[in-house]
């Protein structure tokens, strides 16, 4: 996957931007001081109410372990917050920081390629929208399965992987892209797209490297879009 670590490399090098690292810092700011506050004013609450979905787990002989149970909770507290995090930045880095993002690219490295996209504002954030409910309701529904031994590696990972190919794969192609054109990078790239999702995904469990990764996981499929949409068009000999 030559094109993957491609986008991958040139999306590393734009963040050391000015520019760039300032639409790739301030959306997952907002989201992290927005879940802290809602999280300090129900912290009680939402324990008390991750403590009643472990308590109904079949199976585990709490008495005498009620701390484990506590502790349980206050994880999947934590957890249910964390995405709710992330979504949030995906969010905003989809709808209002990624058309800046796309300008900045664009102009950098794909100056030739004309921009035919139909609709392109809402159709991404009709996109975002749906894929992000999708993500939250996943993740509500995921949460007890995390603590399966073994399962906080895998699962919150591959969720994130889906999640970051189905929303950005199409938000970064909508400026440029027509509806034909969308439908064939969409199908013949899916394989491009899943893998760059998913190391997205994995960059997104490292500390600190996790602030940057909304912006770098919009990055990555905007280089990616935009050099799949290039080839297309040469290949098929149409004028850029």
């Amino acid at each position: 996957m030559l094109e993957v670590f491609a986008a991958f490399t040139k999306s590393l090098r734009d963040l050391t931007r000015a520019d760039v690292l300032w639409q790739a810092l301030w959306p997952p700011l907002v989201a992290l001081v927005l879940w802290t506050a809602v999280a300090v004013a129900v912290w009680a609450q939402g324990v008390a109410l991750m403590a009643r979905v472990v308590s109904m787990l079949p199976g585990l002989p709490w008495s005498g372990w009620e701390w484990v149970g506590h502790w349980a909770a206050v994880f999947l507290l934590l957890a249910a917050f964390a995405s709710l995090v992330y979504f949030t930045a995906i969010v905003l880095v989809a709808v209002f920081a990624l058309p800046n993002l796309v300008n900045l690219v664009a102009a950098r490295d794909y100056p030739d390629l004309g921009r035919h996209g139909e609709n392109a504002f809402w159709g991404s954030l009709g996109n975002t929208l749906g894929s992000g409910a999708i993500f939250v309701v996943g993740c509500f529904f995921m949460l007890p399965l995390l603590l399966i031994p073994g399962a906080l590696l895998v699962l919150p990972l591959l969720w994130g992987a889906w999640f970051n190919q189905r929303t950005f794969r199409f938000d970064a192609l909508a400026e440029h892209a027509t509806r034909n054109e969308m439908q064939s990078l969409l199908r013949e790239n899916r394989g491009r797209f899943h893998f760059a999702g998913l190391g997205a995904a994995a960059a997104a469990h490292v500390p600190l490297v996790n602030l940057l990764a909304p912006a770098l996981t919009a990055l990555v499929f905007v280089h990616l879009g935009l050099a799949a949409l290039r080839r297309q068009r040469r290949q098929g000999g149409i004028e850029l």
